[in-house]
């Protein structure tokens, strides 16, 4: 049977007394990427704070590869293996691109030696090498989203989130952001890539997920919703 490496169990999360997500539940294989799609405000982000510990569930369990990590403090969770690429990039501007991924280092669970290493971020993004000694406010925007996206790989991640990857940048360089992702997927990371651009994700996705209103409404392959011709027209607001 395939081993779910993130698993959202009927969550419901509540910001105050704005209930945001209904009884959400996915599932995320082992090795596989799964595409989380919808409109502003549909619950994609809420989702992964939830996922990463920084909103708590009122219902529902989130587990990683089994193991219930529901309530857990970020940190435990990242323990376990989960690493956030968030919205907005969100790099610590007054340190310099090195500091920023020594930081975030992290040592992989067991005896495995660590795949993500400054030498091996810095061959993923050899800009990054260039720059090791530069600010990272002082960075262009597509230089910040790389930089996010190594910080996220130097703690050595089996399961990797990536909130809007795309989000602000010339397209150059979002090719440059889904050759990426299409890498590390090929290397047999589990990654779930939250975006609002339908095209980018059915591109490298496995699975797809489409929430609307804080609930999910599509739950399926891409195979299977490209073979079935779905109009998702009305869940993504693209007309």
């Amino acid at each position: 049977m395939p081993t779910d490496a993130l698993a959202l169990r009927d969550v419901d999360a509540f910001y105050g007394d704005s209930h945001v997500l209904h009884r959400v539940s996915l599932r995320l294989g082992e090795g596989r990427l799964l595409g989380l799609l919808g409109r502003n405000g549909a619950g994609k982000s809420t989702s992964m704070s939830v996922t990463v510990g920084l909103l708590p569930p009122r219902e529902g369990t989130v587990e990683v590869f089994g193991h219930s990590v529901t309530g857990s403090a970020p940190e435990a969770i990242a323990a376990h293996g989960v690493a956030l690429v968030p919205q907005g990039r969100r790099v610590f501007r007054s340190l310099t691109v090195g500091e920023n991924l020594v930081v975030a280092a992290r040592k992989p669970r067991g005896e495995t030696a660590a795949p993500w290493t400054l030498d091996t971020v810095a061959d993923l993004f050899p800009r990054l090498r260039e720059r090791r000694q530069q600010l990272a406010g002082s960075l262009s925007g597509g230089e910040q989203q790389m930089l996010a996206i190594g910080r996220a790989l130097m703690s050595n991640p089996r399961v990797l989130l990536m909130d809007e990857p795309s989000e602000g940048l010339a397209p150059q360089i979002v090719a440059e952001v889904m050759a990426t992702i299409r890498r590390l997927k090929a290397q047999g990371l589990s990654i779930v890539l939250v975006e609002q651009n339908p095209k980018l994700v059915f591109d490298v996705a496995d699975d797809i997920v489409i929430l609307n209103s804080g609930r999910v409404v599509v739950d399926a392959t891409a195979d299977e919703i490209r073979a079935s011709g779905a109009d998702l027209r009305q869940h993504l607001g693209i007309y």
